[in-house]
């Protein structure tokens, strides 16, 4: 269910940069177009890359623009290089539509530390997401809601008025009685263009989004290698929130981590040298998720959003709805059904059993906090940049902290 001040908060962060100009149009998808190249002719000059089960993505894009919906991917996150060398793994045929070239998030600290920075990766699709405590109410997982929301759905507003309030009668009275009985994709119905607020960005097709939900590199030592965090909560509200259900799409990547290990991270130049010369990197496309699951979902969300929403703010998330229990504990379950999905993935590959704690959010934090002392056979290569202390380039890090 989307609230209208969400999806505002969204195309104004877009807004920040003329997206809904051809000329910028141009330029990003030639930066797309320079990026990808070149990672294409280094990952197959240097290593060997694979990827398995590619008509799962060619269907899952072609059924989101069939159905008008967004596509969602998800991907576990194993190096500093896991995008752009993931996209470039891809054949060229995901590459020659701008439309077709994923939007994704980066961190703001690392992606977004100066100007020129700011501008070539809001070129190539990504949108700065801030860590260590904001959160996932902050304006680029708005905007992210957004560009998952398609454009003709957008007039309709669907926030949940309250049953019991006398309001003007609007398209979502039809909505809330028939939420039950059938699903969104199937209430919702195309608008009149005339209706339609001015997008923040060109794109003449429904659009993809590629999400990392650990939100941080994980490289573990064995018998933990390729092993997954917990899926940071944010990543719910992309399948919540847009004004129709993306198509969620669930990779399992490995190899990627020989590429860019983390124990070179303090060596210098090293950290920027290829590694490990020759090594297989494997992509694994997974099956969608259930469109049932997520109706399952979203119908959870609709009733709290009924329940809960602020009389005095009716187009905006209450307070109970962004922090509430039971809005909590609804998103920690869409994390982890999407979680269970790659890892379902990777239990069909040669890898020992993922120790079960590792799901659990209350077992992260923990070690975190601990600097991994509360489970000391569970050991990093290189650095948990988790841990606050090791980000002294954050604008605000603070030695006192």
């Amino acid at each position: 269910m989307s609230f209208e001040d969400v999806i505002t908060r969204g195309e104004d962060f877009l807004n920040e940069y003329p997206r809904q100009y051809t000329l910028w149009n141009v330029a990003s998808h030639m930066a797309c177009l320079g990026m990808i190249a070149g990672s294409k002719f280094f990952l197959n000059l240097l290593y060997k890359p694979e990827v398995h089960n590619i008509e799962n993505l060619d269907n899952a894009l072609a059924r989101a623009r069939k159905e008008n919906r967004g596509l969602l991917t998800v991907m576990n996150h194993m190096s500093v290089v896991d995008d752009p060398t993931f996209y470039a793994a891809l054949p060229w045929r995901f590459h020659w539509d701008i439309d077709t070239i994923r939007w994704g998030f980066g961190a703001d600290n690392i992606c977004f530390s100066n100007k020129f920075n700011s501008y070539f990766f809001n070129l190539g699709k990504i949108l700065g997401c801030k860590r260590f405590g904001v959160g996932p109410f902050q304006p680029s997982v708005d905007a992210a809601i957004r560009i998952l929301s398609p454009d003709d759905t957008l007039d309709l507003e669907l926030l949940p008025i309250p049953r019991n309030t006398k309001t003007k009668s609007n398209y979502n009275s039809v909505i809330l009685q028939e939420l039950n009985t059938k699903p969104i994709i199937d209430i919702v119905k195309p608008s009149t263009p005339e209706l339609m607020r001015k997008s923040p960005f060109i794109r003449t097709k429904t659009s993809w989004f590629h999400v990392f939900p650990e939100g941080f590199v994980l490289q573990l030592e064995e018998p933990h290698s390729n092993s997954m965090r917990y899926f940071k909560w944010g990543v719910a509200r992309l399948i919540l929130e847009p004004t129709r259900a993306p198509v969620v799409l669930p990779i399992f990547s490995y190899g990627f981590e020989k590429i860019a290990p983390e124990d070179t991270a303090d060596e210098g130049i090293y950290r920027y040298l290829p590694n490990n010369m020759g090594s297989e990197v494997h992509i694994v496309i997974g099956k969608e998720v259930d469109d049932s699951k997520l109706e399952g979902y979203r119908s959870q969300w609709r009733k709290l959003c009924d329940k809960y929403i602020d009389p005095k703010k009716p187009n905006d998330l209450s307070e109970e709805l962004k922090s509430g229990k039971k809005a909590q504990k609804l998103r920690g379950e869409v994390a982890a059904t999407l979680r269970q999905s790659i890892l379902d993935i990777r239990n069909t590959l040669n890898f020992k059993p993922e120790d079960p704690r590792f799901k659990d959010p209350a077992f992260w934090k923990e070690y975190t906090l601990t600097e991994g002392k509360s489970d000391p056979s569970v050991k990093f290569i290189g650095k948990n940049w988790a841990i606050r202390r090791f980000q002294k380039h954050l604008p605000e890090y603070n030695e006192e902290d």
